[in-house]
């Protein structure tokens, strides 16, 4: 990538008001053309929506996106169809045993609503309070019971494919447990012994840190600082680590860009979460340092990984070792390229990532680190003046996507390949969009010094 120092966050504000214009439009055009019976839609063929995939993952995005279209316009269309469709479809989410997506479904749409009220920004009703903690308390509980433990006495919250598993992805679901914490909540299990959702929350973080990122430390032949790997597996007899893998990726020993990104905004939010947190709790897991040490290492590798592999414009094609990327010659000195004949692009990694980026880089700034805290920041600038814009803002009032050329799952050829193209393209994702909705609000607060965005404006 190559780093824009010219731009500033006031200077993006035209496309992002441009962005919430298209977002309306998109939103309404679903919820006219779309047939929910059929299931939660997750990604475009050939500019409509379509259901595809191992779970239903992405109706928070569905209807997260329309608190936060309220959020950023006011226009009370999108409140009350977000209030009416949390109520109608979410429930099932909430006491969802079978996923590792608690943090992506609930936190989006009760967690988002919930931060509303604690602002001042719908009336408080304390039934409608109490309707979104209790949905937040239950979440983060559901979400920790998908516990494995291992060898070194800690532990993660497993994913869909079973006890075995430790997706990337995840560390963006840990929010789940710690607004149900913060909240007062606990599980509880046998004999009702108690667990600490902190705990467990942070303790999954760490794994992700250990196993899930590299850090050029000699771990494989592969090992580079900030690549990281979608699945790690563990052997559940005896808890030991064996081997990195890959779902949606090409392979183990590759970096598939949308979990690189999930860890880029993951660690990035922990640090920021850290300050709500006394340091009697954080004491037992290693105490505040310790864990911020962590948590610093994993952002900072992943965000620098992300910005040394990606193309100048800041938006990354799907892996960084995919088989024949290599076709496209130093692609990093270039513009990305969506219609190339090789590899495709994965604009909702850009989306993903750049909020990773400018949360590391604000931290580090609060924290006086300002060479630093600068380059990420600008870095995510970067990649959001490309992302909300042609040809990756979509203009097409007939297409349902806001955000074009996002990947779900190249390996096992769910995309879309229009008429005359090599590889898929020109097609949009609900989580794509709906992070494309999330950064563009955090900006957009920031530079309206409204307040700061974060999901910890569920808790009061």
């Amino acid at each position: 990538m190559q780093i824009r120092n010219d731009l500033t966050a006031a200077s993006l504000q035209p496309k992002i008001d441009k962005l919430w214009q298209l977002s309306a439009e998109k939103i309404n055009l679903i919820s006219r053309e779309y047939d929910n019976s059929k299931g939660t839609p997750v990604f475009t063929v050939n500019g409509k929506y379509t259901l595809r995939g191992w779970t239903e993952w992405t109706q928070g995005f569905q209807y997260g996106a329309e608190v936060l279209q309220f959020d950023a316009t006011g226009e009370t269309q999108f409140l009350e169809s977000a209030r009416k469709n949390t109520v109608s479809s979410m429930a099932s989410h909430v006491g969802h045993f079978g996923v590792h997506d608690h943090g992506f479904n609930n936190v989006s749409t009760y967690g988002n609503l919930l931060r509303l009220m604690n602002e001042g920004r719908i009336p408080e009703n304390e039934w409608e309070r109490n309707f979104y903690e209790i949905a937040l308390k239950i979440s983060g509980a559901v979400q920790a019971k998908r516990w494995t433990n291992t060898k070194d006495g800690q532990g993660f919250i497993h994913s869909f494919n079973g006890p075995h598993s430790l997706f990337v992805d995840t560390i963006r679901s840990v929010r789940a447990l710690m607004v149900s914490h913060l909240l007062g909540h606990s599980l509880m299990g046998e004999n009702d012994v108690k667990t600490s959702l902190l705990q467990r929350g942070t303790l999954h973080s760490i794994a992700t840190a250990k196993y899930a990122v590299y850090y050029g430390e000699g771990r494989d032949s592969y090992d580079i600082w900030g690549r990281t790997a979608h699945e790690s597996v563990f052997n559940t007899n005896d808890g030991n680590y064996r081997c990195p893998n890959s779902q949606q990726g090409f392979s183990g020993f590759t970096t598939w860009t949308r979990g690189l990104a999930w860890a880029m905004a993951g660690f990035a939010e922990q640090l920021e979460s850290l300050s709500s947190f006394s340091d009697e709790e954080l004491a037992p897991l290693g105490g505040r340092g310790e864990i911020e040490n962590i948590y610093l290492k994993g952002a900072k590798a992943t965000c620098d990984f992300y910005i040394d592999n990606t193309a100048s414009d800041g938006i990354p094609y799907w892996d960084t070792g995919a088989p024949q990327i290599h076709k496209l010659g130093d692609y990093t000195s270039r513009t990305s390229d969506p219609y190339n004949e090789f590899e495709p692009i994965d604009s909702s990694a850009a989306a993903i990532g750049a909020q990773g980026l400018l949360r590391l880089g604000k931290y580090l700034k609060d924290k006086g680190e300002t060479e630093q805290g600068n380059k990420y920041w600008q870095a995510g600038l970067t990649a959001l003046d490309s992302l909300f814009a042609e040809p990756y803002l979509s203009t097409d009032p007939t297409h349902q996507g806001l955000i074009l050329h996002s990947i779900y799952h190249r390996p096992n050829g769910w995309d879309n390949i229009p008429a005359g193209q090599k590889i898929p393209c020109g097609e949009s994702s609900m989580w794509g969009d709906y992070h494309a909705r999330e950064v563009a609000l955090y900006v957009d607060r920031i530079n309206k010094g409204l307040p700061y965005y974060t999901y910890l404006g569920a808790v009061k």
